[in-house]
């Protein structure tokens, strides 16, 4: 799944307005910035998934700094999963346990947070 996902990121074109790449799987414009003129708390995520998909870590970033960080956990996973898949290893199931702990979620909601407030600051009115 980590694989799928990065390669169809891999197949779209980044939207140098930092946001708007999703339309390019068929989906809809976003309500929320349709509603409110804002970005929404996932505004950018598909476009920074592209970005990040080419290697373009600063791209990704800059395009929701939020999705650059699940990016290359989601290419992390990849690898981890290969490994487990191939090996037998149990390391996939220890750091899926270690995540999923209130701290650590905790502060990835508020690493979410601060990536929204950040597309709301660069995000002209």
């Amino acid at each position: 799944m980590c694989a799928a996902l990065l390669l169809t990121a891999f197949f779209l074109s980044p939207s140098a307005e930092g946001h708007g790449t999703h339309t390019q799987l068929g989906l809809p414009s976003c309500g929320w910035v349709i509603a409110t003129g804002r970005p929404c708390a996932t505004c950018g995520m598909t476009t920074s998934f592209a970005y990040a998909s080419r290697g373009d870590l600063a791209g990704a970033f800059a395009a929701q700094p939020f999705g650059a960080l699940l990016a290359v956990a989601t290419a992390t996973g990849f690898w981890i999963a290969l490994h487990a898949a191939l090996t037998g290893s149990r390391l996939a199931g220890t750091l899926c346990t270690g995540i999923l702990q209130a701290r650590v979620l905790w502060w990835l909601a508020g690493a979410a947070g601060a990536a929204w407030a950040y597309k709301l600051l660069v995000t002209p009115v």
